[in-house]
C-alpha cells in the first residue's frame, strides 16, 4: 500500500475507533502512544490523522494538554451519488449477489496480506458483536469486520468497490428490515461464522477464508431473503 493509501486506512481506523469509543465534544483523547496501541499504526501516522483532523475542525491540539474532539470525523460522501443511483436499480437479492461475489475473495486475499493489527480488530470485533445491545450496535461491528477484511486485503481499488456494495446493501436490504429492539440471540448463526473466517486468515489459509466467508454470506442471504 502506498503512502496516500496507508494513510487514508489509519484515517479509517481512527474514524471506527471514534465512532465506538463514545466520545463526546470537548472530551479529550487518549494519549497518542495509547491511541496507537488501539488502533496498531505509528505514531507518525498517527500524527498525520490528526494534523488533518485538526484542519478540518474536528480535533483541537494543545501542547501539554492532550487532544480534544470538536465534532465527530464526518461521514465520507463521496460515493453517495453513485450508492444512490445503484440503489435505485438494485434489489436486496442482486446486492447479496454482489457481496457473495466480492467479499470471499477479499477474505482469501486479506488471509495472505493481513497485518497482526488486522487480525487483532477483527477479534475485538467478533467479541464486541457477541455483546451487542441492539441490531442496529450489531451491524455498525458487522459492517466494521467486513470492512476490516476489505482493507486487509491489500488491494484499495477492491476496498473500494466493497465500501460501495455495502452502502447500497444498507439501503437495500438492511434499512428494510423489522428488527426487535433487543440484539442478536447468543446462538446467532454469524457468530460461529465470523469465528471460522477470523481463524482462517489468522492460519493464512487463503482457500479457508474464502469458502468460510462464502458459506457465512450463503448463511445470511438465507436467512435474510428468506421471503424473496
Amino acid at each position: 500500500m502506498n503512502a496516500l493509501g496507508t494513510t487514508m486506512a489509519s484515517r479509517d481506523a481512527f474514524g471506527a475507533w471514534l465512532a465506538s469509543s463514545g466520545a463526546a465534544t470537548g472530551d479529550r483523547l487518549p494519549p497518542e502512544r495509547d491511541l496507537c496501541e488501539k488502533l496498531g499504526i505509528s505514531r507518525g501516522e498517527l500524527r498525520k490523522v490528526l494534523t488533518a483532523l485538526e484542519a478540518e475542525g474536528v480535533v483541537e491540539r494543545y501542547v501539554g494538554r492532550g487532544t480534544f474532539l470538536r465534532k465527530p470525523v464526518a461521514a465520507d460522501k463521496s460515493n453517495e451519488p453513485l450508492v444512490v443511483r445503484l440503489a435505485e436499480i438494485t434489489s436486496p437479492y442482486a446486492a447479496m449477489m454482489a457481496r457473495l461475489s466480492l467479499e470471499p475473495e477479499l477474505a482469501g486475499h486479506a488471509a495472505i496480506h493481513a497485518a497482526p493489527r488486522h487480525l487483532t480488530e477483527a477479534r475485538r470485533l467478533a467479541e464486541s458483536m457477541r455483546m451487542a445491545a441492539s441490531w442496529e450496535e450489531y451491524e455498525r461491528l458487522d459492517a466494521r469486520l467486513h470492512e476490516l477484511i476489505a482493507v486487509a486485503s491489500g488491494n484499495p481499488l477492491l476496498a473500494e468497490l466493497h465500501r460501495i456494495v455495502n452502502a447500497v446493501r444498507l439501503s437495500v436490504v438492511w434499512s428494510r428490515l423489522d428488527l426487535p429492539q433487543d440484539g442478536p440471540p447468543a446462538d446467532y448463526h454469524s457468530f460461529a461464522e465470523h469465528e471460522e473466517i477470523i481463524a482462517a486468515l489468522e492460519n493464512r489459509d487463503r482457500l479457508a477464508a474464502h469458502a468460510a466467508m462464502r458459506n457465512h454470506l450463503k448463511s445470511v442471504i438465507a436467512t435474510l431473503l428468506k421471503d424473496d
